[in-house]
């Protein structure tokens, strides 16, 4: 029976040291900050760059980011938090992804045949991919498949492609592309590289039919910091970007207005 009372007095001493160290240390839960959450629009896509909704709630009630910071959330929503924590709402820069290739398998070559798991990752294992530019979409869908939103598509003729009016930003599609070839663009931008191999010309030449060979005729003829020569790569500088006309100048077809490669392509395998 001793040992019955000791273990029933030990459970008692217990209790009551946790809870009063539970009142000790207790978080402040910030009555605003479920209200707050409620108009979030409760995706967890971290495109607001916080882990989750709740997280960019509880944020926001910081100080340490505007309602803006939401790419979801309809401008109606953001007032009303923002009134509720007497901010302003913010800049609001929406961002898409680009998947910056356009050598699908009609205008790029292969080196030669994978016949493993629809993974891009797991293809660029070996040998670096079978597709000869190291540096091209492998068109596994692996980027399609972590997107929360259904924004990627894989086209019949093997390329990711990005439909923007669905893309949020979230980001989660950048680390699933093992060539990192995905990038977040301001929405409004006009026009991309769609190549990203830092090749030389005579190199790029002999792989891909639409690779930047470096000519310099975008970068001639848009307006000076418009684009810029990266290496054996011409650039958009998204921050002054020059109008979706200058595609024309681009001898390869790499250079495309922003509707044309974020659209789904029709082009068969």
């Amino acid at each position: 029976m001793n040992a019955v009372y000791l273990l029933i007095g030990l459970g008692l001493g217990l209790g009551l040291v946790i809870g009063i160290f539970s009142r000790i240390f207790r978080s402040q839960t910030d009555a605003r900050t479920a209200q707050v959450e409620e108009l979030l629009p409760g995706t967890n896509c971290g495109a607001c760059g916080f882990a989750g909704c709740a997280d960019c709630a509880r944020a926001l009630i910081r100080g340490d980011a505007t309602p803006g910071v939401c790419p979801l959330a309809a401008t109606e929503q953001l007032q009303k938090i923002a009134d509720l924590l007497g901010l302003s709402i913010g800049d609001r820069l929406k961002k898409v992804a680009v998947v910056r290739c356009g050598g699908d398998n009609n205008l790029a070559k292969w080196g030669g045949h994978y016949n493993g798991v629809a993974d891009c990752r797991s293809a660029n294992l070996v040998e670096n991919g079978p597709k000869l530019c190291k540096y091209g979409c492998l068109g596994l869908g692996t980027c399609a498949r972590v997107c929360p939103f259904d924004a990627i598509e894989t086209t019949p003729a093997g390329l990711a492609v990005v439909h923007p009016d669905i893309c949020t930003g979230c980001g989660k599609c950048l680390p699933a592309c093992p060539r990192n070839l995905i990038e977040l663009v301001p929405a409004t931008a006009p026009i991309h590289n769609l190549c990203h191999s830092p090749d030389k010309a005579s190199l790029k030449r002999t792989y891909c039919q639409v690779s930047c060979i470096a000519c310099r005729k975008c970068v001639n003829t848009a307006e000076e910091g418009q684009m810029i020569m990266d290496g054996f790569l011409a650039r958009v500088n998204y921050d002054n970007p020059p109008s979706p006309g200058i595609a024309d100048v681009c001898p390869t077809g790499c250079l495309r207005p922003a509707p044309e490669p974020l659209n789904p392509l029709t082009a068969a395998p």
